[in-house]
């Protein structure tokens, strides 16, 4: 059984626009009906990684959902599809849908938080997350709202990938947890719950956290929580 991506703490955005790119015609429908019918308006459906750079320029919308294998050779067209809209449109959302763990596309969309993409909410998920409804419309609203959500799997392989120098070896062992929690897209309340904990002793991990890993302290905190994030992932 998989892991959860988090423990239940949903984020409401209100009705979204979303852009569907995926070349399989019934995920995409179906993708169109579950939103659809959630409540979404789906402003676009396409099916090539073109199509759906020209759909985000076009209608800028509040988050795309996008397949990283598209035609014409089914590899990565989806995922550079999704860094040239990034590039076009700066923070533009996307959560991007994978049958396997591909790392080095997790780490290429990651690059895509810094630089001219401009930060903005993103999203690795396994295709499979999509089945577990709630989970995954909440993944959706949380990269809208400018949110990093990674598949805990995807998680699991970015960290296989470790380096020697580890500049996470000055944190506490709890101070790893509450990362690996921050990782996963959980709020401080949820990373409470989630170690039964105060949500004061979780506030007080996370201030530790930016200090010991040198994050300054004049960017926004929900910056510094995303840099933390990332630190994480490509250690």
């Amino acid at each position: 059984m998989k892991a959860a991506l988090w423990v239940q703490d949903v984020i409401d955005t209100g009705p979204m626009r979303v852009v569907i790119a995926d070349d399989a015609v019934l995920l995409r429908e179906g993708l169109v009906r579950l939103l659809t019918e959630s409540g979404h308006e789906v402003v676009a459906a396409v099916g090539d990684g073109e199509a759906l750079v020209e759909a985000v320029v076009t209608h800028r919308p509040d988050v795309s959902v996008v397949d990283v294998r598209m035609p014409p050779s089914h590899t990565d067209e989806g995922l550079r599809a999704a860094v040239e809209a990034r590039r076009r449109v700066p923070r533009t959302p996307v959560l991007v849908l994978s049958q396997y763990v591909e790392v080095s596309y997790a780490d290429d969309l990651l690059a895509t938080t810094g630089g001219g993409a401009g930060g903005g909410g993103i999203g690795y998920l396994l295709k499979d997350r999509v089945a577990a409804i709630d989970e995954f419309l909440d993944a959706l609203a949380r990269v809208a709202a400018g949110g990093t959500v990674l598949d805990p799997e995807v998680i699991s392989q970015l960290l296989v990938r470790r380096r020697r120098n580890d500049p996470l070896a000055e944190l506490t062992p709890r101070e790893r947890e509450v990362l690996a929690l921050m990782a996963e897209g959980r709020s401080n309340t949820a990373i409470a719950r989630a170690l039964v904990v105060s949500d004061g002793a979780v506030e007080k991990h996370v201030r530790n956290i930016f200090t010991k890993l040198d994050l300054p302290p004049d960017a926004t905190n929900h910056h510094r929580r995303v840099l933390a994030v990332l630190t994480h992932l490509r250690a």
